[in-house]
């Protein structure tokens, strides 16, 4: 990872999302950061409307870490119940009732997450290709499975076996072993070029892939100090949302 001069490397601030109307980036929060809705419609319940949900999930904790006030709304009135249960085991935050919120509260930005060649309700829309399982889904570990869908863009159609979630939970419990050891050593603060490139990735359309490369590269990077590996860690987590630091106390 190529280290960056200090102004470059805080260059781009905004989230830029792709408009499925027009196949262009723009802005996910207005300029003075108001208020921003963020409304899943997910059109039944399948791997594919999990998937919906964990991008509406990560539009909001990115427009949070960016200081945009968020207001998430589930447009759904099928199966809600396993929806929100689903939802839930992979630790996405609660949705409030769409439909009860048609008037809504003066935001200044609504950002739609739909299927793709799904629902086009007015606004900018945000796009999520489908999930072909093969594996059930409902056997895996939660966070295995969040790491898994989290894998590819939300714009590349995503296939989901035995393979791809048994490789995302040898993932995760290497990386929550390696979190707990990294935090019994002196915090280090995160290096500026690093937090730049994950930032660079989440605000490039969410590119998921590329934060989970950016933790690849921290993972084994030489002569980075322990302690700013955990301070990485813990930092990107507050928007992949997978427990990192589950095993702290308890290091392998």
């Amino acid at each position: 990872m190529a280290a960056q001069d200090g102004p470059s490397a805080y260059a781009r601030s905004v989230l830029r999302i792709i408009d499925a109307r027009t196949g262009e980036p723009v802005d996910a929060a207005p300029a003075r950061r108001g208020l921003t809705r963020v409304e899943a419609h997910t059109e039944g319940f399948d791997v594919t409307a999990l998937r919906i949900l964990l991008v509406a999930d990560l539009l909001v904790r990115a427009l949070e870490l960016g200081g945009t006030p968020v207001w998430a709304l589930l447009d759904e009135e099928r199966q809600q119940a396993e929806l929100r249960a689903g939802a839930a085991a992979l630790g996405i935050r609660p949705f409030e009732d769409g439909r009860d919120a048609a008037s809504g509260l003066g935001e200044a930005q609504v950002l739609h997450v739909v299927r793709e060649g799904g629902a086009e309700p007015d606004g900018v829309r945000v796009a999520v290709a489908p999930v072909h399982a093969e594996a059930p889904p409902d056997e895996a570990d939660p966070a295995a499975l969040r790491l898994a869908l989290l894998s590819r863009r939300r714009s590349v159609p995503l296939q989901l076996d035995t393979a791809a979630l048994a490789d995302a939970h040898d993932t995760l419990v290497r990386w929550r072993g390696a979190v707990a050891t990294w935090a019994q050593r002196p915090s280090r603060p995160i290096p500026d070029e690093v937090r730049a490139e994950l930032r660079t990735a989440w605000e490039d359309d969410l590119d998921m892939p590329g934060v989970l490369g950016v933790l690849r590269w921290v993972e084994t990077a030489p002569d980075l100090p322990d302690g700013a590996r955990f301070e990485t860690y813990a930092y990107a987590d507050r928007l992949l949302g997978l427990d990192l630091a589950h095993d702290l106390g308890n290091p392998s």
